[in-house]
């Protein structure tokens, strides 16, 4: 990366190591302010919405950006396949309190794997970014050299090359003054921007030790090479089948596990790990895709703490999605999607009240437009998504891998040009202790 984005990025996250205790606690316990009075964004009153990557987690983030203010409207949605077009298109327009505002003509569903680019620049406001992450870094560079406010699922990139461009993306958006929210959904639930304020205040103590877990079933199982069209390309296969292959997913704790990642960064205050060594494999096989169905990162920090991440995805085995803290003074635990429990010299449970996080993040990205105060997430979204990432590299090769080792990874795993017609082989899948640390 280059010098003065690294810079940037330094200044800016020490910024927010100074702020974000204090903005966590004014988002649960400020009034909320209505949007009928908070001005308008400038020079129009409507803001235009576009959806790039239609499956059920774009067509929900299409339905609370809708919800979230009520003079914006959907003009056009793309994703590299037609069929889920369509599906988004429906599910929102037999909603009986969006139909209205559904407005997306034929000529502005956009098909093929330049769909996003078409999106952001059809005079589109606010882009939606809801696709494969493997696809994310590109398109967060599309639509922040376009202006456009951003809506960005996690995680953020599939490597190291995309977590640069996305710092590049992050430094240009605040240069411009554009809102970029993440889909670290957690970080927008109201107990737990409470029980980690609560953390960051002393309430356990020094923290010394993180222990999170992301142990479920299978995602998205990949079908057999046998349920393959003949007709059907290998990018076309893959993209379908995206959670099966790093490149687009980046595997089951980058896409789905990073969650708790984000949450590890969370309690860590914003902290970076030094190092992280971690185990893997592929317990159940799967031929025809190249992904871990688990892994355990054990990552350490200057100060001397550590954080265990416990990722599984095998059906039939015990599943736990939590969070336990340890500090000098007391614990703090998050147990699944319960309320979190602080036991200490106080004990504390909350008892505030309660929200749906996924409508949060949108009334916060609208808000702050309307506002002309810009929300921008992009750092810290960025350092839990390298995180992740940092912790399958310890994994797929075995080796102890240090943060600038990550950062600075050579490894690209997304094509530079893809094609359709593409011959795209399938990598092995990493075998620790002979995959090399690129």
């Amino acid at each position: 990366m280059k010098t003065d984005t690294l810079a940037a990025a330094a200044t800016t996250r020490r910024h927010f190591l100074k702020t974000s205790s204090a903005a966590a606690l004014g988002g649960v316990l400020a009034p909320r302010v209505a949007l009928a009075q908070t001005p308008f964004a400038p020079n129009r009153d409507t803001l235009k919405v576009g959806l790039i990557g239609c499956g059920g987690r774009g067509t929900g983030a299409a339905s609370q950006a809708l919800r979230a203010d009520p003079n914006t409207v959907l003009v056009a949605v793309g994703d590299a396949f037609e069929a889920p077009c369509r599906s988004a298109l429906n599910a929102l327009r037999n909603d009986a309190n969006l139909r209205e505002r559904v407005q997306v003509p034929a000529s502005q569903v956009f098909v093929g794997l330049d769909n996003f680019q078409k999106v952001v620049d059809c005079g589109v406001d606010v882009v939606l970014l809801a696709s494969p992450p493997g696809f994310r870094p590109e398109q967060l560079r599309a639509a922040v050299a376009a202006g456009k406010h951003v809506f960005c699922e996690k995680p953020m990139a599939t490597d190291s090359p995309g977590v640069r461009s996305v710092l590049e993306s992050v430094t240009a958006a605040q240069q411009k003054k554009l809102a970029l929210v993440a889909g670290f959904c957690w970080r927008y639930d109201l107990a737990r921007r409470e029980f980690y304020r609560r953390i960051h205040d002393g309430a356990i103590g020094e923290l010394r030790a993180v222990y999170a877990t992301y142990l479920t079933g299978p995602v998205k199982p990949m079908p057999p090479a046998s349920a393959r069209p003949p007709s059907t390309t290998d990018v076309a296969w893959q993209i379908g089948n995206w959670y099966n292959f790093t490149w687009l997913s980046g595997d089951g704790l980058v896409e789905q596990a990073c969650h708790s990642v984000d949450k590890i960064a969370w309690a860590m205050n914003g902290q970076l790990p030094v190092k992280a060594v971690g185990n893997g494999g592929r317990q159940i096989p799967n031929q025809d895709g190249n992904i871990f169905d688990h892994i355990d990162v054990f990552y350490e920090y200057a100060n001397g703490a550590r954080a265990f991440m416990a990722q599984r995805q095998i059906a039939n085995c015990y599943q736990d999605n939590s969070d336990y803290l340890l500090g000098a003074t007391g614990t703090g635990t998050i147990k699944g999607w319960s309320d979190p429990v602080i036991q200490g010299r106080e004990s504390w449970r909350y008892r505030g009240p309660k929200n749906d996080m996924y409508q949060t993040e949108h009334d916060e990205l609208f808000a702050s437009i309307r506002k002309g105060e810009p929300i921008n997430d992009g750092l810290w979204m960025t350092h839990s998504t390298l995180m992740a990432i940092m912790g399958r590299m310890a994994a797929y090769t075995g080796q102890e891998v240090m943060w600038d080792q990550a950062l600075n990874s050579q490894e690209r795993l997304v094509p530079e040009r893809l094609t359709w017609d593409m011959t795209l082989p399938l990598p092995p899948m990493a075998v620790p202790g002979r995959s090399r640390l690129v």
